[in-house]
């Protein structure tokens, strides 16, 4: 399993060495937009819309837009400076919670932890000690510049991390629209509602869920393939370098003539001859 940060879990003076890896994948099928001329992949590029030219990566600085149009450029010196001043290495514990006062809406996404070298015991201090007061610890982490919320838990034997939202990032459920405030309920369909409920009533088998469309879509990609109903993409012509010679050339060469022109037409006609006596006289 891949690992994406290391670090520590620290809570008081115990300091835990530990790796992260990610718990869960996205698994949405990846479908690429072509060109359906010659089913050649649609390239994205960076413009600005100002200059009209192509923009690289080193002409890009970042901006925060705090009014229409007016944006606080902030260069990469001084976000590394805050990056700096964080310690981006730990899972600071700094309060234990019961699980069940956060509400899901809080949750984020899930992460394993597991033991550096030597960090075996105290991994395994932590794993029970949570175990056995029924609690999880409240944490800060900081993963690639951004600061987290996050619980510490135990998952099938194992310490998971699962980062949270702040409070500031939950709407607030005032601003949804038409939600009754008032239960106008009649009391049959209430207790027919029940029942239904009842009926439906199970343990939870995560194995019992399946995403249909992804399935449904992936036997679709495999028949299409075994009919052979595939296109292959072009590849792109490369430039020829003497094309793009004579190109330049011919370019040039009518440039110079453009010019030699409007210099030609800007003489002012016939010269003007001068006499012995000084005078001009049209030649």
């Amino acid at each position: 399993m891949h690992t994406m940060w290391k670090g520590t879990i620290s809570f008081g003076l115990v300091n835990i060495p530990v790796k992260l890896h990610s718990a869960t994948e996205n698994k949405d099928i990846k479908l690429r937009n072509l060109h359906k001329e010659c089913q050649s992949p649609v390239k994205y590029e960076k413009t600005c819309p100002v200059c009209e030219t192509e923009v690289t990566n080193d002409d890009i600085v970042k901006g925060f837009e705090y009014t229409k149009n007016k944006f606080v450029i902030l260069e990469d010196e001084d976000l590394e400076n805050l990056k700096e001043a964080k310690d981006d290495k730990s899972v600071e514990i700094v309060d234990f919670v019961k699980l069940d006062e956060i509400d899901p809406i809080y949750f984020d996404r899930s992460y394993y932890l597991s033991p550096s070298e030597g960090g075996g015991k105290a991994y395994s201090l932590l794993r029970q000690a949570l175990e056995d007061s029924g609690k999880i610890g409240l944490a800060k982490i900081t993963i690639r510049s951004k600061e987290h919320l996050a619980v510490v838990r135990i998952y099938n034997n194992t310490i998971v991390m699962e980062t949270i939202h702040y409070p500031d990032e939950v709407r607030d459920v005032g601003e949804v629209p038409n939600v009754p405030e008032e239960d106008n309920v009649v009391e049959k369909e209430l207790e027919t509602a029940k029942m239904l409920i009842d009926q439906l009533t199970t343990e939870f088998d995560p194995e019992k869920y399946t995403d249909e469309y992804r399935t449904a879509l992936l036997d679709l990609i495999e028949k299409k393939k075994d009919g052979e109903e595939v296109a292959t993409a072009k590849e792109p012509e490369k430039p020829d370098n003497v094309t793009d010679l004579m190109d330049a050339l011919e370019k040039s060469l009518n440039k110079t003539q453009k010019g030699g022109q409007k210099k030609k037409s800007t003489g002012g006609g016939q010269k003007k001859k001068t006499t012995a006596s000084g005078k001009k006289k049209s030649g």
